[in-house]
């Protein structure tokens, strides 16, 4: 037999907030009334995005890109592209066309090239001024055969 030296051994917490009748315990407590309403959930980090731990436990293995300027633009161009009728819907698989929200896609584009002027690097301008070109070169094309 092992002897206790006056050390502690592991306690057991019934976290469970119902009982097996499904009914609400009384001496259940909840994690977030544990640690105090300060702290965030375990699944949220100090920005209020959620973990990779928590994205993984929902079944979903993918990372989500850098957000930054580069990207931010070329989500726009895909959102125009895409509203143009030239990628396939994921879930549907077919090519839709939604002219009115190309152009406003596109209307976007141009409003930020407006107001970002004097303050994007070299990269970001030409990048900006390439897609917004670019974009409003196929919504006409696109717009002539409706």
């Amino acid at each position: 037999m092992t002897e206790n030296n006056g050390e502690k051994g592991f306690v057991i917490k019934d976290r469970r907030l119902f009982d097996e009748d499904g009914e609400a315990r009384a001496d259940a407590v909840r994690e977030d009334d544990e640690k105090g309403s300060e702290q965030k959930p375990e699944t949220v980090d100090e920005n209020g995005r959620e973990k990779e731990e928590a994205a993984e436990k929902k079944g979903e293995n993918y990372q989500l890109p850098e957000m930054n300027f580069h990207n931010f633009i070329l989500s726009l161009y895909t959102s125009v592209i895409f509203n143009l009728g030239e990628l396939a819907d994921p879930v549907s698989n077919k090519k839709e066309k939604d002219l009115k929200a190309a152009k406003q896609t596109i209307d976007i584009l141009g409003m930020l090239k407006e107001k970002t002027e004097g303050n994007l690097d070299n990269s970001e301008k030409e990048l900006l001024d390439g897609i917004l070109s670019e974009s409003r070169m196929r919504y006409v094309k696109e717009s002539e055969k409706s």
